[in-house]
C-alpha cells in the first residue's frame, strides 16, 4: 500500500513537472529580452523554489534560491524544460498504453475482435508479455525522469564544491571550538562537584573520626554514614566523567541505571538492533543524563519519558517531560549537549513552550 502511494506521488510529481515545464518554457521565451531585469530574476527564483518543493528538496540547502542575482535559477529553468517535457511524453505513452489495454479488454469481453484480432492462447500470451515489459519500461522511465530532475536541481541550485568546502571548514572550526568549550565546562563542573560536595564531606568525616578517637564512640555510626554518602557522591562524579557501565552493559542498561538514580519516575524505551559506535553511545547517554537532571531540578516534572531508536543511519534520542517548560537550548547544560552533538555532525533541538511539555531531541549519525 505504501509503495503504491509512493508510486502515485511520484507519477503526480512527473505530471506536474511536465505542466510546469511548458509554463516555464513560455516564461523564458517571453522574458528572454529582459533577463537582466531584477523582477524577471526574482520571478525565476520563485519558479525554481516551486520546482524544489515539487521535488521535495530542502530549500535551505539550495543556495541559488537565496542568490540575489537570480542567474543560476534562470539557467536551471532553461535546463529542466527538456527533462520536464520528456516526463510528459512518458506519461502520454503510459496513458496511450492503458487506453489500448482497456479497449482491447472491453472488445474481447463483448466477444468482438479488436483491430481484427480475436483472442487465442498464443496471442493473449504474446500481448501479456509485451504489455508487461512495456509497462516496466514506462514506469522505469518515470522513476528515471524524477531522479534526473532531483539530481539536476541539486547540481544547479546547490552550492558549488568550493562553497561547500568552505562551509564545511567553517562548521568544523565552530565544532572544534564548541568541543573545547564543552570540555572546559565539564572540567569546571567536576571540580565544583569535588570541591563543594565530596571534599567537604570528607573533611567532616575526618573530624568525626578524630573526635571518636578521643572517646566519643557514638560518633562512629555517624562517621560510617558520612563515608557511605561520600562513596555514593564519588561514584556519581565518576559516572559523570565517563559512564563505565556503557562498556560492559550497553546503552539500554546504562539508561536504566539513570532511571533508577533519578528522583523523578523515568520511563526508558531503548530500541536498538545493534550497538552504535562508542562516541554515539556516549553522546546519547549524556544527552539523557543532562535532560533528566534538568527536568528533575528545574522543571518540576512528575514523569520523564526517554526514547532511543534507529532512524535510517542515525540514533535518535528523545527525552520528554511534563514539567513547566521554558527550557532554552542556550542554557548552560543544554548548550554543552548541543556542542557535543554538533561534534558528531548531529542535530540538537529543544522544544519547550511555557507551561510545558519539554521535548529534547538529538539526532546522532552513525555513519
Amino acid at each position: 500500500m505504501r509503495a503504491a502511494a509512493e508510486g502515485l506521488r511520484l507519477g503526480g510529481a512527473v505530471v506536474l513537472g511536465a505542466v510546469t515545464a511548458l509554463a516555464e518554457l513560455v516564461f523564458l521565451l517571453l522574458t528572454l529580452p529582459f533577463l537582466g531585469n531584477p523582477n524577471v530574476r526574482a520571478a525565476a527564483r520563485r519558479l525554481a523554489r516551486l520546482e524544489a518543493r515539487r521535488l521535495r528538496l530542502d530549500l535551505s540547502e539550495l543556495d541559488a534560491l537565496a542568490d540575489g542575482r537570480g542567474r543560476r535559477a534562470s539557467r536551471y529553468l532553461a535546463t529542466r524544460v527538456p527533462v520536464g517535457i520528456l516526463g510528459g511524453l512518458v506519461i502520454l505513452l503510459l496513458g496511450f498504453g492503458l487506453s489500448i489495454t482497456v479497449q482491447l479488454a472491453a472488445a474481447w469481453g463483448r466477444g468482438e475482435p479488436f483491430d481484427k484480432m480475436v483472442p487465442s492462447v498464443p496471442l493473449v500470451t504474446y500481448l501479456g508479455v509485451t504489455g508487461f515489459v512495456a509497462l516496466f519500461l514506462v514506469l522505469s522511465g518515470l522513476v528515471g525522469v524524477h531522479a534526473l530532475e532531483r539530481m539536476l536541481a541539486r547540481r544547479m541550485l546547490g552550492p558549488d564544491p568550493t562553497q561547500a568546502l568552505q562551509r564545511r571548514i567553517a562548521e568544523l572550526a565552530e565544532s572544534r571550538a564548541g568541543i573545547v568549550a564543552a570540555v572546559d565546562s565539564e572540567r569546571r563542573r567536576i571540580e565544583r562537584d569535588l570541591h563543594d560536595g565530596l571534599q567537604q564531606r570528607l573533611v567532616a568525616l575526618s573530624m568525626l573520626i578524630g573526635r571518636s578517637l578521643r572517646g566519643r564512640t557514638e560518633l562512629m555510626q555517624q562517621a560510617h554514614q558520612e563515608a557511605q554518602q561520600a562513596l555514593a557522591e564519588l561514584r556519581e562524579v565518576a559516572w559523570r566523567v565517563y559512564p563505565s557501565g556503557l562498556d560492559s552493559l550497553g546503552l539500554g542498561e546504562a539508561l536504566a541505571g539513570v532511571a533508577e538514580r533519578s528522583s523523578v519516575p523515568v520511563k526508558v524505551d531503548c530500541r536498538l538492533r545493534e550497538r552504535p559506535p562508542m562516541a554515539v553511545e556516549t553522546a546519547a547517554y549524556f544527552v539523557v543524563c543532562e535532560a533528566v537532571t534538568n527536568a528533575a531540578k528545574h522543571a518540576g516534572a512528575t514523569l520523564i519519558t526517554v526514547e532511543v531508536q534507529e532512524e535510517e543511519s542515525a540514533v535518535v534520542v528523545r527525552v520528554r517531560d511534563d514539567g513547566s517548560g521554558g527550557a532554552q537550548a542556550s542554557g548552560g547544560g543544554l548548550s554543552g549537549l548541543a556542542r557535543r552533538v554538533a561534534a558528531l555532525d548531529g542535530r540538537f533541538e529543544v522544544t519547550s513552550p511555557a507551561g510545558g511539555p519539554t521535548t529534547i531531541t538529538a539526532v546522532l549519525p552513525c555513519g
